[in-house]
């Protein structure tokens, strides 16, 4: 691996981490990151539990190794007491982070254009303007660990590795995305409530020349 990659790597794992904690304030503060004019649209009730379970985990996880350390007599404890105290709380902080962006950063439904989101930094614009339909349509992705899946001109947003809506599009269309120009006949992505959505935006797509 190049010089040049690893620094890549490394940038933009600093830039997420930064984004994680500006969600976790924004979720504490309640204010959202939704502009004026946007509806938003949910899609966080799918990973919401799990991420819980894996902050409560990890939390009780963190304080039993600091009560167990603190009652071993022995040097090694305490040398590695206080690193793994730290390394816990910073765990905790970021799947709270990561929670938090799920929460704060829903979906856009603008007047001209849908703006796909998960997470903290990955978004994917799709111009109304270029959309046919709106189907219900389950995708199952290869893995869950990446957000965006991208084949045979099928574009994937997906959460925990699934969708449950597809926007159709009238042709082959690139898509401004946070991973660069994506080319596309068809867009799937997770929201909370599909029916709901499809029908939202059903109305703005009939409207189109």
């Amino acid at each position: 691996m190049t010089t040049r990659r690893l620094l890549g790597l490394a940038r933009e794992a600093l830039l997420l981490e930064l984004a994680l904690y500006r969600s976790l304030v924004r979720w504490i503060a309640r204010r959202p990151d939704v502009p004026a004019g946007a509806t938003p649209i949910g899609y966080a009730q799918l990973v919401g539990p799990m991420l819980w379970l894996w902050i409560f985990g990890s939390a009780t996880e963190t304080v039993a190794v600091e009560l167990v350390l603190r009652h071993v007599d022995a040097a090694w404890a305490d040398a590695i007491r206080l690193p793994l105290l730290v390394l816990g709380v910073w765990g905790v902080l970021w799947m709270l982070g990561l929670l938090a962006s799920y929460r704060v950063r829903p979906h856009l439904l603008h007047d001209d254009r849908l703006r796909l989101r998960c997470g903290a930094r990955t978004w994917v614009d799709v111009p109304l303007s270029a959309v046919a339909g709106c189907r219900l349509v389950e995708h199952e992705m290869p893995g869950t660990i990446r957000s965006v899946h991208h084949e045979d001109d099928l574009l994937l947003l997906g959460v925990s590795g699934r969708t449950n809506l597809e926007l159709e599009l009238t042709g082959v269309t690139t898509l401004r995305s946070s991973k660069g120009e994506l080319v596309a006949d068809r867009v799937g992505f997770w929201v909370d409530a599909p029916r709901d959505v499809a029908r939202e935006i059903a109305p703005l797509i009939s409207t189109r020349p």
